[in-house]
């Protein structure tokens, strides 16, 4: 086995991913994707806890994220300005660069039900953190609580789109499901049509 090299981390990851991909989540073992990472496994775990954070150690801080871009958005702004603007900025500097490591772990996901369950374990704390700082914002449980749903959704549906799409940027396509939801919402909130 080599020596400490500073890629151990990302030679590791993209191990990770070619042996999931070959032989699915439960079949890979660490040992394993050391081997082909030729790096040890006490390498590995010094990295990773197991071979589950391969796939989310980069969401691990997603939360915080969450919470420092909110923080950003100034506090006279509307609740729904805040959501579009931190829904902006989460695009541009967490997401737009990781599109294809992002596509990656969709496929292992989609395969696989305890990655599932994890990846909606990691939309709860997302939610729970923009709950967070809508409450530290001064609005009530339930607008908070309502609005940190939404943000989730819009960002689940939004990167949905984008990962299947090659020509546009998620921070464009963020702008336009946000616009259609409050399209269909209505400018009353009263769900019709102004148009």
């Amino acid at each position: 086995m080599g020596r400490w090299r500073p890629d151990a981390r990302e030679r590791l990851q993209r191990a990770a991913f070619e042996l999931i991909s070959e032989r699915g989540f439960a079949a890979t073992t660490v040992p394993e994707i050391t081997a082909r990472a030729g790096l040890t496994t006490r390498t590995f775990f010094r990295h990773f806890a197991d071979k589950r954070e391969v796939l989310f150690a980069e969401d691990a801080g997603v939360a915080a994220i969450v919470t420092e871009l909110m923080a950003r958005v100034p506090a006279s702004a509307a609740p729904l300005a805040v959501v579009r603007e931190s829904l902006r900025l989460m695009a541009d500097t967490y997401f737009e660069e990781r599109k294809e490591v992002l596509r990656q772990r969709r496929e292992l996901v989609r395969c696989d039900e305890g990655l599932r369950e994890r990846e909606l374990r990691k939309r709860a704390a997302v939610s729970d953190a923009i709950r967070e700082g809508f409450l530290a914002r001064g609005l009530d449980a339930t607008r908070a609580t309502l609005l940190a749903e939404t943000c989730v959704t819009l960002l689940g549906v939004s990167m949905a789109e984008w990962l299947d799409d090659d020509d546009r940027y998620l921070r464009d396509i963020v702008r336009d499901t946000f616009e259609t939801l409050r399209a269909e919402l209505g400018a009353d909130g009263s769900g019709e049509s102004n148009g």
